[in-house]
């Protein structure tokens, strides 16, 4: 629930309200595209606060504070007319959407699952794609129907009563609150054992050749694929009207739960570095033929094959991190290693944003993402080795 509503109203939201500042408020892309990055940055130092605070208290309440910021955000949406309006906006809202999203989640889930950890971590992010399917097309029709004013009292009561309301019933710490321990099946101090996983200090982690390589490539990886959402429903719109748009982000997240799903099967068969190579792979050629796709067919065939990668993308991060470190520290593993990625993942909408206002066309910013997918993919190959 809790991914659902972070993704509908925030990560696919994004490419929504990008376009409406441009037709509506009249920002140049390259400005909207710049305060679009500032939101991923703010995400990224978020996360590291937060990673540090739900590895030595209580999780619940960043997560609430962070609900009520993000709902005041989204409320004030409509009155934003001045370039350092849309700035803040981005800026302050990036800091909420990171600080109740990845990292909590992923943290939380890694404490309650060993065993089944991928398909934890799977089901709880098919959230992210409901969101784009929900909730996101209805944003971009609200906004196309009554404007940005409009949208913005609706979206900040769902964000915030959303959010707090699943944290309050549901959320705990961890299973040791509960007297259980991890996959919630065995008390503490029973005989049967759990999984036995590395417990890696973050000192220790930080300083590994693993994580270093894992960040960067995750950096090309995250920064293609943002940048890439970021400007989707923009490049479709231009090529082939709103209609083709919107189809457009509800196949990219139908393509993105298909694709969870069906990855957190996978990764019980094949290992987790091949998957994630594979993954990596096709997203650079999806985003190649994005680059020249302007036909409704072409368009929407891509979407969905970059779709497939998305939700798998941001899994394998994780997932690979347990699999090495544990989950000692790993709030502030993943939370670092996250940040390293921001520098990418910042740096996506606002390179295709500067591309375009130079070149009048995306086709040369989605081959410029496209190569930036192939990087991550061999710094992968040669860097993470097993």
């Amino acid at each position: 629930m809790i991914t659902t509503i972070t993704s509908g109203l925030g990560f696919y939201n994004l490419s929504i309200l990008l376009n409406a500042f441009v037709e509506e408020r009249s920002f140049p892309v390259s400005l909207t595209s710049a305060a679009t990055a500032t939101f991923f940055v703010s995400a990224g130092v978020a996360g590291v606060l937060v990673g540090r605070l739900i590895d030595r208290f209580d999780p619940r309440w960043p997560l609430i504070c962070a609900a009520v910021l993000g709902a005041a955000c989204l409320y004030a949406v409509g009155y934003l007319r001045e370039a350092w309006q849309l700035f803040l906006f981005h800026i302050v809202f990036g800091f909420a959407y990171g600080a109740v999203n990845l990292v909590p989640m992923t943290t939380l889930l890694t404490r309650w699952f060993n065993v089944k950890r991928a398909i934890a971590l799977s089901l709880a992010s098919t959230g992210f794609s409901i969101g784009g399917i929900l909730i996101s097309p209805f944003v971009a029709l609200s906004i196309e129907r009554g404007g940005l004013g409009a949208a913005g009292p609706w979206m900040a009561a769902l964000f915030c009563i959303g959010i707090v309301s699943v944290v309050l019933i549901a959320v705990r710490a961890s299973p040791e609150t509960m007297g259980l321990s991890p996959d919630g099946g065995v008390r503490a101090g029973d005989t049967e054992m759990s999984p036995v996983v590395s417990l890696v200090t973050y000192a220790e982690a930080k300083r590994s050749a693993y994580f270093i390589s894992l960040s960067i490539s995750y950096l090309f990886i995250l920064g293609a694929q943002v940048g890439a959402i970021a400007h989707l429903y923009r490049l479709a719109n231009v090529r082939n009207g709103v209609e083709t748009a919107a189809l457009a982000l509800a196949g990219l997240a139908s393509a993105s739960l298909i694709g969870r799903l069906a990855g957190g099967w996978i990764v019980l068969k094949m290992e987790v570095r091949t998957f994630s190579l594979l993954l990596m792979a096709i997203q650079g050629i999806a985003l190649f033929v994005l680059a020249f796709a302007d036909q409704r067919i072409a368009i929407l065939a891509a979407v969905v094959l970059f779709g497939v990668t998305i939700g798998n993308s941001l899994i394998m991060q994780p997932l690979l991190l347990a699999e090495k470190y544990g989950t000692l520290e790993y709030g502030r593993i993943y939370s670092m290693s996250q940040l390293i990625g921001t520098i990418g993942v910042a740096g996506g909408p606002l390179m295709i944003g500067l591309i375009y206002d130079w070149a009048g066309s995306y086709v040369l910013p989605f081959v410029a993402m496209a190569l930036a997918s192939f990087a991550g993919f061999f710094v992968l190959w040669f860097g993470v080795r097993r």
